[in-house]
């Protein structure tokens, strides 16, 4: 094992942090950097002069991993937010890596390849899932990293995510207020973090006014998805008079299936989604929808990652941020039939 990783180790940083500290760079913090350069030389540690060169003249690398989805690299949310944090984390001498993953198994084989062989010094990790093996991993690892979303136990990692219980809560009071008392959901699968939350939230808004929450469909986080889950529910003896979508992507399946029908959204049924992609105001009509109430989210996930490699406490980079709903035509009133 080298010294730098051993110093690395008895500091309880990462090897990018401790190597930051010891050239000098403002983003870490003076008492850390102060820390690693006292460590240094209680151990008579010294820099590697030509190693040392070599690390200020290359880019460091940031690593972000994405499911790859039929016909486009990753979900067009995290590609817009994506985008954003890259500019931030240039401005910093950091690249952003995209990576594309089919699935859970050869995401994490991507993980071991990156962090085990040294090619990236942090990772923003997207679309948590409530047992979130890559962020046990990434812990393991001890390796600067940030997640979008939360986990089932979030309490020691640095994170940002939106408050989708409380939204789709709002969303569901909004729909009884327009007099809607059989309020369907068409959820993602359980096991991603936001699915769970944005589910628990329309439940919560149900037991409000003490209606049932048996209409509901999980389908995958896709337009095809969508498609096919509201075709299920306009299919029931009661079918529902409102489909609140975990996603707008959903969202924009269930407006088709809707049209197959001759129905229309917000006259015929309502329907509501969440992310507010720019598709979304050029659907047939506007999809309602909603979003997280912050407008630099990617700025933020990008400044959250730069402080944890300056070694700044995780559980002091944790932020909830309000969703708002943004109102379009497809949330209109229960239709008077039966």
């Amino acid at each position: 094992m080298s010294n730098l990783r051993l110093l690395a180790k008895s500091l309880g940083l990462s090897i990018t942090t401790v190597s930051r500290a010891l050239d000098g760079y403002s983003d870490v913090a003076p008492p850390t950097r102060e820390r690693v350069r006292a460590a240094a030389r209680a151990i008579n540690y010294r820099p590697n002069s030509a190693a040392r060169s070599l690390r200020r003249r290359r880019a460091e690398v940031v690593a972000v991993t994405l499911p790859l989805e039929p016909g486009q690299f990753g979900p067009p949310l995290f590609l817009n937010m994506l985008a954003v944090c890259s500019q931030r984390l240039a401005e910093n001498g950091l690249d952003l890596m995209l990576l594309p993953t089919a699935n859970a198994a050869a995401e994490m084989e991507t993980y071991r390849r990156l962090v085990d062989g040294g090619r990236a010094d942090a990772v923003i990790v997207v679309r948590t899932r409530l047992d979130d093996e890559r962020v046990a991993f990434l812990k393991n690892r001890g390796i600067p990293f940030v997640t979008h979303g939360r986990i089932a136990d979030s309490s020691d990692h640095a994170f940002i995510d939106g408050d989708g219980a409380a939204g789709f809560a709002e969303a569901t009071r909004l729909l009884v207020s327009l007099g809607h008392r059989r309020i369907a959901h068409i959820a993602a699968p359980q096991d991603l973090t936001f699915a769970h939350l944005r589910r628990k939230g329309w439940k919560a808004g149900l037991q409000a006014h003490d209606l049932p929450d048996q209409l509901e469909c999980i389908a995958l986080p896709t337009e095809e998805g969508g498609y096919e889950a509201a075709r299920q529910l306009l299919e029931r003896p009661e079918r529902p008079t409102a489909l609140l979508c975990a996603t707008d992507s959903i969202a924009t399946g269930a407006l088709s299936a809707l049209k197959e029908k001759g129905l229309r959204a917000g006259r015929d049924i309502a329907v509501i989604g969440h992310d507010n992609l720019p598709s979304a105001a050029f659907t047939d009509p506007p999809l309602s929808t909603m979003e997280i109430a912050a407008p630099d989210v990617g700025r933020r996930l990008a400044d959250m990652l730069i402080a944890r490699l300056g070694g700044r406490d995780p559980r002091e980079l944790q932020t909830i941020l309000p969703v708002r709903q943004v109102l379009r035509a497809t949330h209109g009133p229960a239709a008077n039939w039966t």
